[in-house]
C-alpha cells in the first residue's frame, strides 16, 4: 500500500515510513522541484521513496530475526 502512495505523493510515503524529518526535506525540494520542471523530477522522488520503505521493511525483518 505504501509503494501505491509513493507514486502519487512521495514525501507522505517517507513520512510513513517512520522518517518525519526527511519527509519534511523532501516535501520543501519535491514542491517545486514538480512545479518548476512539469513533473520531470517525480520519478527520483518515487525511487527514493521506494528506497526507503524496502530498507524500514528489512529492518523490521531483522528485529524480528535477532529477536527469536
Amino acid at each position: 500500500m505504501n509503494y501505491v502512495l509513493a507514486l502519487l505523493l512521495p514525501p507522505l510515503s517517507i513520512l510513513l515510513t517512520g522518517r518525519p524529518i526527511l519527509a519534511i526535506i523532501v516535501f520543501l525540494i519535491w514542491v517545486p522541484a514538480v512545479i518548476l520542471s512539469g513533473g520531470l523530477t517525480h520519478p527520483m522522488f518515487i525511487i527514493l521513496a521506494w528506497i526507503l520503505i524496502y530498507q524500514s521493511k528489512e529492518d523490521a525483518r531483522m528485529r524480528h530475526m535477532n529477536r527469536d
